[in-house]
């Protein structure tokens, strides 16, 4: 029986992929977390070495998939030792603890790797990153891929999904100060206009995993680098434009045509997802229609949030 791990299981990717791989009989999951761990979920911290070897020794897995990380730009560039901890180290105890035992790992990246300034961005372009952040996400795809070379770096742009919180997405968390903006009396939403984005729900990622995961099983990984992102440009400041409409509101946004983050930022790093297309790996659900699930999802169970 193939047996995968998913490490980073209760995050905004980690639950969309067990989602998705429960519709896939026949296959054995296993699913760590630390934070927040579930009754189905093992609790492991990736940063400690020897719980990972025991972890991938224990339980043996075929595929294990690194969803755990920091992913906070301002948060790494604050603390890039933790951030290391998380984003380099942890990749590379997984990378050794694999290797003996021959699993295939995948390990998940940014497209802020790269500094915006030449998109589209191929898998093989030359990284060159502006933040901690993407410092450190670049060294754990090398910690990978120097490690094993039965490994797949999968770099993804800015998510969006199911959420357990407004916060767990940059693009959900506009949604307070969007619904502020649209009070009688509140002051208006000052949104970047500067930086292109390309939101990507995660349910369709979790697909591209699934279906990189099948072919694992089925004798043929795919192996070295490669990208999947959503193929709709957009400012934060679009972004909340399209977030109001769905919410059915009128806010007041402002739209701010210069950089303004303590933390560097890249203007566009549109990732080209060419390698899995032609694999006929891929779905890409309209921006549109992926928000609108998500906020109906969540209003549902937090009617008052």
């Amino acid at each position: 029986m193939f047996k995968v791990a998913i490490v980073g299981a209760s995050g905004l990717l980690g639950r969309a992929l067990v989602r998705e791989l429960q519709t896939q009989t026949g296959w054995q999951v296993v699913q760590t977390a630390f934070s927040r761990v579930g009754p189905q979920q093992v609790a492991l911290d990736v940063r400690d070495a020897r719980a990972v070897v025991d972890f991938v020794a224990r339980e043996a897995p075929d595929a294990i998939v690194i969803a755990a990380a920091e992913r906070r730009p301002d948060v790494c560039e604050h603390d890039p030792a933790a951030a290391r901890a998380l984003n380099v180290d942890a990749v590379r105890h997984f990378a050794a603890a694999a290797t003996a035992r021959n699993a295939w790992v995948l390990s998940i990246s940014t497209d802020y790797v790269f500094d915006g300034s030449a998109p589209p961005y191929l898998p093989e372009s030359t990284p060159n990153p502006l933040n901690a952040y993407g410092r450190s996400k670049l060294e754990g795809e090398r910690a990978l891929l120097d490690a094993t070379g039965n490994a797949l770096v999968l770099r993804l742009p800015l998510l969006y999904g199911p959420i357990v919180s407004w916060q767990e997405s940059a693009v959900t968390s506009l949604v307070p100060a969007i619904r502020a903006a649209a009070q009688k009396d509140g002051k208006p939403a000052l949104m970047d206009a500067w930086a292109t984005r390309y939101p990507t729900f995660t349910p369709d990622v979790a697909l591209v995993i699934r279906e990189l995961l099948t072919r694992c099983a089925d004798g043929d990984a795919v192996r070295g680098i490669a990208q999947w992102s959503g193929d709709e440009p957009m400012t934060k400041y679009e972004i909340a434009q399209r977030i109001a409409r769905a919410l059915g509101i009128d806010a007041n946004l402002i739209a701010q045509t210069e950089p303004a983050d303590a933390t560097p930022r890249p203007r566009d790093c549109h990732l080209d997802s060419g390698r899995l297309e032609a694999l006929g790996i891929g779905r890409r659900t309209p921006f549109d229609a992926g928000i609108r699930a998500v906020l109906d999802a969540f209003e549902a169970q937090h009617p008052r949030a």
